[in-house]
């Protein structure tokens, strides 16, 4: 069954290029970023670390070169001794000793430096609210950067997209504007292609030859075989039949005439199968025939009705006249004819009945020896594989299975085992409309 492509949604090759090429610069630049903010902590850290440390060793040192020094705060330092615990802040009263950021007293943000000297603690608070609120505007400024970069990047990678897959999807288009009944189509080769859109492209039209070759090699051999076949089949039927009519005949030849005559009905429906499956359905379904399905189905069983005579058989039809259809009317022809023959060949007595239900579906049920469910499954098993057995005359079941296939019809058997058998034939048809027709052909 053909793909209808408009309703497969698939995303096209240049929105995932696009997608994935975003995706990897989006995640590219939010591990950047991630690694930046880990590393400008560390940095802050071992900065803020060095700076408080020396500056309280420097204090040290000079304590003690200088007993009489003391400290002074100044507006953004301040030095605290827990020996004098009610001049410490109560947000810097608990801290371990080590560095601290980002501490807040009396609203301020400070970083504070915790060191043990014996049995006190001394605490060196630095005020870096200043320096924070650049430290904001620098992470701003440093984001907007980065979305700015992105978006030229998503401008940058768009456009090369466009442009590296801009050949490819030319050459999408002229392939899906390619149509079946057309003959002398090629691609050409976009601008800007690439060696591997070339190495298709060459492949592509190459392909084309080759099917444009074998299209004309299949309209002369059905132009042919349908002359140089049927005339010497026409040329032996007419001669059979003259020579039958012809008196002074034996016995013994006339078996023979009539043997002829079989096998020239068989062949010249073997040929008119073959040229059926060797033709496109649309050009059947063109060439189609207007007549009365159920006119066809009376004429096929008056000249099938001889092979029962030899039999306690009987041959009822169950269909309506009126209804016309515009079809291949030899195919519909040779299909029922032959499954009708298959049906009086496995029935010794009884009744068979060719029913036509709708327009387009025809039954024959016989009340032959029937099938068993596995009988039934070996039938499907050989028709799947094309190698279905003929009857004593006829085409046989696989190629009617493949015609049927070919036009889209459907063949089901239906039998209980000493039931008889029903097949049902499902055509399809166009269903001819009452008014200015030509007239129907005799069927």
């Amino acid at each position: 069954m053909p793909i209808d492509h408009a309703m497969v949604r698939r995303p096209s090759l240049r929105r995932r290029l696009l997608l994935g090429l975003l995706g990897y610069v989006v995640l590219l630049s939010i591990a950047i970023a991630i690694h930046g903010l880990v590393v400008n902590e560390g940095a802050e850290q071992l900065v803020w670390q060095t700076l408080l440390n020396t500056e309280l060793d420097h204090l040290q040192e000079r304590t003690s070169n200088d007993p009489g020094y003391r400290w002074a705060d100044t507006r953004k330092m301040s030095l605290y001794d827990s020996r004098n615990p009610k001049r410490i802040p109560v947000a810097l009263a608990a801290l371990e000793p080590g560095v601290h950021d980002d501490v807040l007293v009396d609203g301020l943000e400070r970083v504070v430096l915790v060191r043990r000297e014996g049995d006190h603690k001394l605490i060196l608070s630095l005020e870096i609210s200043e320096l924070e609120a650049r430290e904001q505007d620098m992470t701003l400024t440093v984001v907007g950067s980065a979305l700015s970069l992105l978006l030229i990047l998503g401008v940058l990678i768009a456009w090369g997209a466009s442009r590296l897959v801009g050949p490819l999807t030319q050459m999408a288009n002229q392939i899906g504007r390619l149509r079946s009944d057309r003959q002398g189509q090629r691609l050409e080769l976009p601008k800007g292609a690439t060696a591997e859109i070339e190495v298709i492209g060459d492949a592509l039209n190459e392909y084309l030859l080759r099917n444009d070759r074998f299209v004309e090699r299949e309209r002369l051999f059905i132009d042919m075989a349908s002359h140089e076949l049927r005339t010497p089949v026409a040329v032996i039927s007419g001669a059979a039949e003259l020579a039958l009519k012809t008196g002074g005949n034996s016995p013994a030849v006339r078996v023979l005439l009539d043997r002829i005559r079989s096998a020239v009905r068989d062949m010249q429906e073997l040929i008119s199968m073959l040229l059926v499956l060797a033709k496109d359905p649309a050009r059947l379904r063109q060439a189609g025939e207007r007549f009365a399905l159920g006119t066809l189905i009376r004429r096929i069983v008056d000249d099938h009705r001889h092979l029962a005579e030899a039999k306690d058989l009987a041959i009822r039809i169950d269909a309506d006249e009126s209804a016309d259809v515009i079809a291949p009317l030899q195919v519909v022809r040779v299909a029922i004819g032959n499954l009708l023959r298959n049906a009086i060949e496995h029935s010794d007595r009884g009744e068979i009945i060719v029913r036509l239900d709708g327009p387009a579906s025809v039954v024959i049920q016989d009340s032959g020896h029937g099938m068993s469910p596995e009988e039934i499954s070996e039938v499907y098993a050989r028709l799947a594989r094309g190698g279905g057995e003929r009857g004593g005359s006829g085409i046989g079941l696989d190629l009617i299975a493949r015609v049927c296939e070919h036009l889209n019809w459907s063949l089901r058997i239906e039998s209980g085992h000493g039931q008889g058998t029903s097949t049902t034939l499902q055509m399809q048809f166009e269903i001819a409309a009452t008014g200015n027709l030509p007239e129907r052909p005799s069927a």
